[in-house]
């Protein structure tokens, strides 16, 4: 989990898409701030009059101006505008925590088909073993004429079926091994089962929910898509208000006449514009927003019941797969038990090989069942933690640093100007691609 958190490429581009939409909030705030403008020019101008004068002639006037926009009123747009952007973020942040939780359970689930399928592959391996032995034993009991063709033809067909089993479970395991090194980033080694999170996970079914509906980051997210289309009704509205803005202006002009050597201005000017009537697209614009708001509230509704059923399901699942571990392992026993003791009848007469090689058959069907559901056990209890809201590195403690989703935003949000990007997290997260291809640990911010 700790390298997914580090290196999978989709966590790491939900984070910039984050800080994409941190971007959001000093665009927003620059409604507040003034626009200042600068120009110069410079002109060729020739007269020629009849009869002459004095002015007729070439001139080269030239010269430079400023001017400042300022925003006193536009209605509360900026206030809204802001409002709007900063719940975006929020949004935003939930919509990263959903990431995480996904990243986070895909590399669990891709951890433990990896312990899964190179215990299935052992299992097979020691199968086909046995069965060799047992076709070896078989043949030679033929030789002696102590058993049939059939018993050595079944002996034969048992030994190739679990041949061809173990190249199917040998392709399970490099197909795992290739989904975990997508998702973790690096090959796996020295994978153990790691059992189940007990001590993150709630005790009861009803604490489940209420910690779900509280602390899901969908329905945090959805929450925070409500807010802000609240602010995108109130933004629009703005435009229907008053708006008054101060303009300034200075101008020095150069040989614009021959009589003229220089001409400076200087205004200020205070403008009150009054919307009357903008053909109704304004109007349309607010009931649009209003509409879209009644569906953020219904998503919230939607998010809530998927979050209730997820949990549901995921807590239903993990206490079967704890009594079905039980019941596995019961089996497991008793199947090896059951293949002892058709083993000894078979040897006085009592038992057929075909029985030998049926018990050897439940007891190893019966041991891959024991470790899929050892598998199944862990991926629910990952899964419950996922439904609940709290597959999260801070929950999960495997990195020491975890990421702060908050670090851009405030460094930009009062940002005034600059077109860099590189700052403590993109450096870092460069840094991190960089010792990743050089096969070497990389530092977390």
């Amino acid at each position: 989990m700790a390298s997914a958190y580090k290196y999978n490429p989709r966590l790491d581009a939900e984070r910039a898409r984050l800080r994409a939409t941190d971007e959001e909030v000093p665009r927003a705030m620059s409604g507040y701030r003034p626009r200042i403008f600068g120009e110069a020019d410079v002109n060729f101008q020739n007269t020629n009059t009849r009869p002459d004068t004095a002015t007729e002639g070439r001139l080269y006037p030239k010269g430079y101006a400023l001017s400042l926009q300022q925003n006193l009123f536009n209605g509360f747009q900026t206030t809204n505008a802001v409002r709007e952007a900063e719940a975006g973020v929020r949004a935003g942040r939930e919509a990263l925590r959903d990431t995480e939780r996904s990243v986070l359970l895909e590399a669990v689930t891709a951890y433990v088909d990896v312990v899964r399928d190179a215990a299935v592959v052992k299992l097979q391996e020691n199968n086909v073993q046995v069965l060799s032995r047992e076709l070896k034993a078989t043949q030679d009991r033929f030789d002696l004429g102590e058993v049939t063709k059939t018993d050595l033809a079944q002996a034969q067909a048992r030994r190739a079926g679990a041949v061809s089993q173990l190249d199917l479970a040998r392709a399970n395991l490099k197909t795992s091994r290739a989904i975990y090194e997508r998702i973790i980033g690096h090959p796996p080694s020295n994978v153990v089962d790691p059992g189940a999170p007990e001590k993150l996970l709630p005790k009861t079914i009803e604490a489940a929910l209420s910690i779900g509906e509280n602390e899901n980051a969908l329905i945090v997210g959805a929450l925070y898509r409500e807010q802000s289309s609240r602010h995108t009704v109130d933004r629009i509205r703005g435009e229907l208000l008053p708006e008054v803005n101060l303009e300034a202006s200075y101008s020095d002009r150069f040989d614009t006449a021959r009589a003229i050597d220089e001409v400076e201005s200087t205004q200020v000017t205070g403008r009150l514009t009054v919307p009357i009537y903008q053909g109704g697209e304004v109007s349309a614009r607010v009931r649009q927003a209003k509409h879209v708001h009644v569906s953020r509230l219904q998503e919230i509704e939607q998010v809530r019941t998927e979050v209730r059923q997820a949990v549901v399901a995921s807590w239903s699942q993990l206490q079967a797969a704890r009594a079905q571990v039980l019941s596995d392992q019961t089996q497991v026993e008793a199947n090896r038990s059951a293949l002892e003791g058709v083993r000894e009848e078979e040897k006085v007469g009592q038992r057929t090989l075909l029985d030998v090689l049926n018990a050897e058959q439940e007891y190893l069907n019966a041991q891959v069942q024991l470790v899929t559901t050892k598998r199944n056990l862990v991926v629910a209890a990952y899964s419950l933690l996922s439904a609940i809201g709290r597959l999260e590195m801070p929950t999960v403690g495997a990195v020491a640093n975890v990421y702060d989703a908050e670090a851009h935003y405030h460094e930009v949000r009062r940002k005034w100007w600059g077109l860099s990007i590189t700052h403590g997290d993109g450096r870092h997260e460069f840094l991190d691609l960089w010792d990743r291809d050089r096969d070497q640990p990389a530092p977390m911010k």
